[in-house]
């Protein structure tokens, strides 16, 4: 059976939600598929959820690694791919089931190197959220050259709700960071992916279902967030590898770290607030030695928060303690 589509599953201690994944990413429409469940070190019964699925069906990969982080994991689960496209579900979210025969068809017929979907938050409650990649509905339906039109970078940032050429990744070598014991290294593969990509298509269809209430996902560990500057500084060293793409992408890097940097303040906990916002404001200044920051890109009250964080952090705390 010819491959269409590979799914990479990063699995981590996920028992409890596991088998609603497993079976939404079973039972596509798209049958020729490819199912790569990488267990990294898991200690509880994932695995023999995983081993009992493969007993039944060959389309199932099980891949064993020590624990060693969800960047690793991605990678190894890449690595064993041989579909056409690679996709990416994480084990506590599921997926509809006519998801991959859409993403895969739009991507066979307009030849892009990679499309993605709308995505539906949910909760355990039953309540749902319908989140639109943009508002900016022009952008919907057609191809589009991300080195065109930076605007794209100001999308949703997730790597789940779409599929990827593996040649194109392939070819660009783009991997996940596999920083050790760290989080958010899909913002890396996202920036990288819309740095090098120069046809993506995005759908305003949703597929995928993220949950946003699982108290061990990496936006609830407050101390994993702190690994934010580290995914960031990653990608820093990706762009002063290819002066053009530096050139052409270094403001737009500047802005989404300063969102992603707010994103990570307003989750952890009091106590490491400080810390961060320490990191924060030499971050700013350096993007400002550097000349980086294009103020044009932000809002006003964006601006403001730089010129607070930057110079008086301890203003800014207070402002934001709660």
């Amino acid at each position: 059976m010819e491959i269409k589509v590979s799914v990479v599953i990063p699995i981590y201690n996920a028992e409890k939600y596991l088998k609603q994944c497993l079976d939404s990413v079973q039972n596509q429409t798209l049958k020729e598929i490819q199912i790569i469940c990488v267990n990294d070190g898991s200690t509880d019964k994932s695995l023999d959820i995983i081993n009992e699925y493969s007993k039944n069906d060959e389309r199932f990969v099980v891949i064993n690694q020590k624990n060693s982080g969800c960047g690793k994991a991605y990678n190894e689960g890449m690595k064993a791919a041989t579909g056409e496209y690679i996709g990416f579900v994480e084990p506590d979210d599921y997926i509809n089931l006519d998801m991959y025969e859409n993403l895969y068809n739009i991507a066979k017929s307009n030849d892009v190197d990679f499309v993605k979907s709308d995505f539906v938050e949910f909760n355990s409650k039953g309540e749902t959220n319908y989140r639109a990649l943009t508002y900016s509905k022009e952008y919907y339906n057609k191809i589009i050259n991300p080195k065109e039109d930076l605007n794209v970078f100001n999308f949703a940032m997730n790597t789940w709700t779409g599929i990827y050429s593996r040649e194109f990744l392939e070819k660009n070598d783009i991997k996940y960071n596999e920083t050790a014991g760290a989080s958010f290294q899909d913002n890396g593969f996202w920036f990288k992916t819309f740095c090098l990509a120069e046809r993506v298509y995005f759908l305003d269809k949703d597929f995928y279902n993220y949950r946003i209430d699982n108290p061990n996902s990496s936006i609830n560990n407050h101390e994993k967030v702190l690994c934010m500057k580290t995914e960031y500084d990653l990608i820093y060293e990706f762009l002063c590898k290819n002066s053009d793409l530096k050139e052409r992408f270094k403001y737009i890097y500047q802005l989404r770290r300063f969102k992603n940097y707010k994103f990570s303040y307003k989750r952890i906990s009091k106590k490491y607030k400080w810390q961060f916002l320490k990191v924060f404001a030499n971050d700013l200044k350096e993007a400002e030695r550097r000349q980086e920051i294009d103020k044009s890109l932000f809002r006003k009250d964006e601006l403001r928060e730089i010129f607070l964080i930057k110079y008086f952090p301890i203003l800014y705390l207070l402002m934001t303690k709660n």
